[in-house]
């Protein structure tokens, strides 16, 4: 996988089949960017997990907070990770255990080596990317 060019196809296969969202590094805090890219999931029709081992307990934007993707419990499409670069690479593994679907890691996060070992177990990974930024470019509206 070229992972410097995404074709939209690719894209909207991923957004369109996933349905749960975990969100590795949700913050509590309204003007951190993963509290805003996860209310804008949740308006169009994803359930999303918010994961934050600081936070683990309370609720973000609704939904109970978990300290790590294994303790959740459900079945999740979409990994989609705010963390450091350095730090990606460790929920990327995470990914893998619960058997995720697709790893989507956001702007700025790119780790090579993880998205080999999450695509030689058959995940879709996206990186240095922003669904919240992909959803409206590709003209795609709410979930039904």
């Amino acid at each position: 996988m070229n992972h410097d060019d995404y074709s939209d196809a690719y894209l909207r296969d991923i957004l369109t089949s996933t349905r749960t969202v975990a969100v590795v590094g949700a913050s509590p805090r309204p003007d951190r960017p993963s509290h805003r890219v996860m209310r804008f999931l949740q308006a169009h029709g994803y359930r999303c997990i918010p994961v934050n081992p600081n936070a683990a307990g309370g609720e973000i934007n609704g939904e109970r907070v978990y300290a790590g993707l294994a303790d959740i419990g459900a079945s999740i499409d979409m990994v989609d990770i705010f963390r450091r670069r350095e730090l990606a690479g460790a929920a990327v593994d995470e990914a893998i255990q619960i058997g995720a679907k697709s790893v989507w890691m956001q702007l700025d996060v790119r780790d090579d080596a993880a998205a080999a070992r999450a695509e030689a177990k058959g995940i879709k990974v996206v990186m240095d990317r922003c669904p919240a930024i992909e959803i409206p470019r590709l003209g795609l509206g709410p979930h039904p």
